[in-house]
């Protein structure tokens, strides 16, 4: 566990947080600009002393009203959002520049192995302005990563990135989240990646905590902001079943139910998520026929709640454990005389799901 208590003022902002983070998978600091993400997150990496403050990681005190670790002395790897490599060394030089500096039995990674899972085998002697920004801020990570550290605190490290980067990247940083056993405090204000990476959300207002926990409970909870945007989405963990079948598609498992998709990469019992867009969700009292739609999931309706359009409702849906968001017109609500606990079948087109 980390166990993070800061309070600190910087002018007229206050940061008053009392937290408690897993110490595994992706922990993301969501909010709009100024809400304090990335002053907490310097905070936990000893760059913003301030008296009074508490961290805790796996056991180990970095700072409490006692004793401060300073920052060099935390076992923490720091992604900023600009790469900042040194322009006169190549890309290796530049990966090894924390590693050459570590005592060899506390060098845990190691070059080849951080190389091979960022996908940089090849623009190791490259120098920076030679790279594009995404490939920058990869050796920028795998610098961080060659640290060897036990906590890995991320800056909105895609932030500068544009869009063809960023797509570029974020399979690299799932890997990342996957295959290292190296907790990552993600900062970004870019739901879209927190739903490809995050495991526990922190949402975060004027330098309080909103809300905290399962990325998937606080998407779609009705009481916070997530689920009432034009983009509200579900996230859904599924298995697959088969990777590739003969019309190109992966069959997956959501909650014991089939579901098809557009062919994704991985074996047989992998695990993957699905993020589905609430528009993009149909709602039918019986399965239907004879339409392109593949998806027809068993589902009951937990509640239904007021949009922001109010043409629209938004509608709370159970699968099994997993929970599913579909936004209808209120007339659709009225005509299948919707109600809770109601057995309903969502309909999710194959090709909308990633």
């Amino acid at each position: 566990m980390i166990q993070v208590d800061f309070q600190l003022q910087q002018g007229a902002f206050v940061l008053d947080v009392n937290l408690r983070l897993p110490a595994r998978g992706v922990t993301a600091l969501f909010g709009r600009s100024g809400s304090g993400k990335t002053t907490l997150l310097r905070c936990m990496a000893g760059l913003a002393h301030q008296l009074g403050g508490r961290m805790v990681f796996q056991g180990d005190v970095w700072q409490n009203a006692q004793q401060f670790v300073p920052v060099h002395q935390r076992p923490i790897g720091y992604v900023f959002q600009e790469a900042s490599l040194f322009p006169h060394l190549r890309m290796i030089d530049n990966l090894k520049y924390g590693y050459l500096r570590l005592r060899k039995a506390e060098q845990r990674l190691q070059p080849d192995q951080v190389s091979e899972l960022l996908g940089i085998q090849d623009l190791l002697q490259r120098y920076p302005d030679q790279l594009s920004g995404g490939q920058r801020q990869r050796v920028a990570i795998g610098r961080a990563l060659l640290t060897s550290p036990r906590l890995l605190l991320m800056d909105e490290p895609m932030a500068s990135l544009d869009a063809t980067s960023k797509a570029e990247i974020l399979p690299f940083l799932e890997r990342l989240r996957d295959e290292l056993d190296i907790p990552i405090v993600y900062v970004s204000h870019a739901i879209e990646e927190v739903t490809r990476l995050a495991d526990h959300l922190v949402l975060l207002d004027h330098g309080r905590v909103q809300a905290q926990g399962a990325l998937q409970t606080l998407l779609t909870d009705p009481s916070l902001p997530f689920a009432h945007q034009d983009r509200a989405a579900s996230l859904l963990m599924a298995q697959v079943v088969e990777p590739a079948t003969d019309d190109h598609l992966t069959q997956l498992q959501v909650d014991g139910q089939p579901l098809l998709i557009s062919q994704l990469p991985g074996s047989a019992s992998s695990s993957v998520r699905l993020s589905v867009m609430a528009r993009d969700v149909v709602l039918a009292n019986e399965p239907p026929q004879h339409i392109s739609l593949i998806n027809c999931l068993k589902a009951q309706v937990v509640d239904i709640q007021p949009d922001p359009k109010p043409s629209h409702c938004l509608v709370r849906l159970r699968l099994n454990q997993q929970t599913l968001l579909a936004r209808i017109s209120y007339r659709s609500v009225k005509n299948l005389k919707l109600s809770e606990n109601q057995p309903i079948y969502a309909l999710i087109k194959g090709v909308a799901l990633n």
